[in-house]
C-alpha cells in the first residue's frame, strides 16, 4: 500500500498492520521454497515482496538483500558468489525506489497495470543483475591476471604446497595471519609461516602490524585494491568514476606507493 506525501509529488510507502504479518510471511516463505518462477524472477519477486511486508523494526533492507541470495544459490544460479547486486540497486537509488513503487499496486492482479508495475520492477532488477555480474566478471578477469603475475614474482611454485594453497586462498581471503591461514590451508603453523615470509619476500604480502610471529597481520593490498575498484565502479551509474563519480559512499582509491594520504 502506498500513499501521496503531502506536497512531496512522491509516493511514501506504508507497510501492511501487524496483525497480517503471519499469513503474508507464510504465503511468501512458501514462494521461496517452491520454483514456479525461472530464478532470477523468483529472487526479484521474493525481495519486492519482502520489502512490502516490511515485518521488521529495522534491518528490513540486508534481510531483503540476503533474501535474494538465497533464492540465487538455492536455484542453483549462483552456487559459488554473491552477485553484487545489491550495489548496483544502490547506485540506481531512484530506479530501484521507483521499481518497487511501481510493483506495489493497487487493486486487482490480473489487470494491465498489475503486470506493468511487475514488469518495471522485473526489468530494473535483471538490469542491475546483469550489470553486477558483468563487473563481477571483469574483476574475476582481474584476479587471474594478478594470479599470474604472483607467480611471476615467485618463481617456481610445488604444486599443492603451502604457498600454491595460499595463492589460491588470497583472493577470498586478502588479510591472514598464520594461525588463521594454517586452518584455511589444512597445513601447520610452521609450514604455512614458511610461506607466507616466501609471500612477503615476493611482495604479494605485505606486514600490518608488528607483534609475535602467530600473531602477525598480513594483508595481500594488490586484492584489497582490486576489490576497493571493483566497489567505486558499482557506485557509478556508468562504472566508470572518472566520468560519472560515486553517488553513494565507498572506500578511498588506493594511492601510489610515497603520496600523501
Amino acid at each position: 500500500m502506498s500513499q501521496t506525501s503531502p506536497g512531496a509529488g512522491w509516493r511514501s510507502f506504508v507497510p501492511p498492520p501487524p496483525d497480517t504479518l503471519d499469513p503474508l510471511l507464510d504465503d511468501l516463505l512458501t514462494y521461496v521454497n517452491g520454483d514456479d518462477h525461472p530464478a532470477l524472477v523468483q529472487a526479484a519477486i521474493a525481495h519486492a515482496q519482502f520489502e512490502t511486508i516490511h515485518p521488521f523494526v529495522d534491518g528490513n533492507g540486508r534481510t531483503g538483500r540476503a533474501l535474494i541470495h538465497v533464492v540465487l544459490r538455492r536455484r542453483g544460479l549462483a552456487p559459488r558468489f554473491v552477485p553484487p547486486i545489491s550495489l548496483v540497486l544502490a547506485t540506481w537509488a531512484n530506479d530501484y525506489i521507483a521499481g518497487l513503487t511501481a510493483y506495489r499496486h493497487i487493486g486487482a492482479a490480473n489487470t494491465p497495470e498489475h503486470s506493468m508495475g511487475a514488469g518495471i520492477w522485473l526489468r530494473t532488477f535483471a538490469t542491475s543483475a546483469h550489470r553486477s555480474c558483468a563487473d563481477a566478471e571483469i574483476d574475476a578477469g582481474k584476479i587471474a591476471a594478478l594470479d599470474a603475475r604472483w607467480r611471476e614474482q615467485l618463481g617456481r611454485v610445488r604444486a599443492n604446497s603451502a604457498v600454491e594453497l595460499l595463492l589460491d586462498l588470497l583472493p577470498g581471503a586478502p588479510v591472514i595471519t598464520v594461525d588463521s591461514a594454517a586452518r584455511l590451508i589444512g597445513r601447520s603453523e610452521m609450514r604455512t609461516g614458511e610461506a607466507i615470509n616466501r609471500l612477503e619476500a615476493a611482495g604479494v604480502l605485505r606486514q600490518r602490524n608488528i607483534g609475535r610471529q602467530r600473531y602477525r597481520v598480513f594483508e595481500a593490498a594488490d586484492v584489497v585494491d582490486l576489490f576497493t575498484g571493483l566497489e567505486r565502479a558499482l557506485a557509478s551509474p556508468t562504472g566508470d568514476t572518472v566520468a560519472e563519480p560515486p553517488t553513494r559512499r565507498v572506500p578511498r582509491r588506493a594511492q601510489p606507493a610515497g603520496d600523501e594520504i
